[in-house]
């Protein structure tokens, strides 16, 4: 995923976080905003401790990275997303594939506020 399509300082995320609006399921929490300027939409991720360590959040991250960037045709313009990793998603995702983990991120998306 490109840098321009990447949430990456604390206050966009704070942002997201405060004025967003969010939508979960049993693995995946995605908070939506509306930017003020019109331009591409922008992930930030969120992958917590009790994921499991390093090597395992890193693995979700890039596995979300690759997801994302598939979906961003299908992804609205003009909106940050911070998408957050639950606990047992590597778990999940590691025993049922690939496949599995961009049904579930398709599934959110779909969910997610216009």
């Amino acid at each position: 995923m490109e840098r321009r399509h990447r949430l990456s300082r604390s206050r966009d995320f704070a942002a997201v976080y405060r004025q967003g609006r969010s939508t979960s399921t049993r693995f995946l929490v995605l908070y939506s905003f509306p930017r003020p300027d019109a331009g591409e939409a922008r992930l930030g991720l969120a992958v917590p401790k009790a994921t499991g360590g390093a090597v395992v959040r890193n693995r979700v991250k890039r596995q979300l990275r690759e997801v994302w960037r598939a979906s961003l045709p299908s992804v609205a313009p003009g909106r940050d997303y911070v998408l957050i990793a639950r606990p047992g998603l590597a778990e999940a995702a590691e025993a049922r594939g690939f496949e599995w983990l961009s049904e579930r991120v398709e599934e959110i998306l779909s969910k997610a506020p216009a």
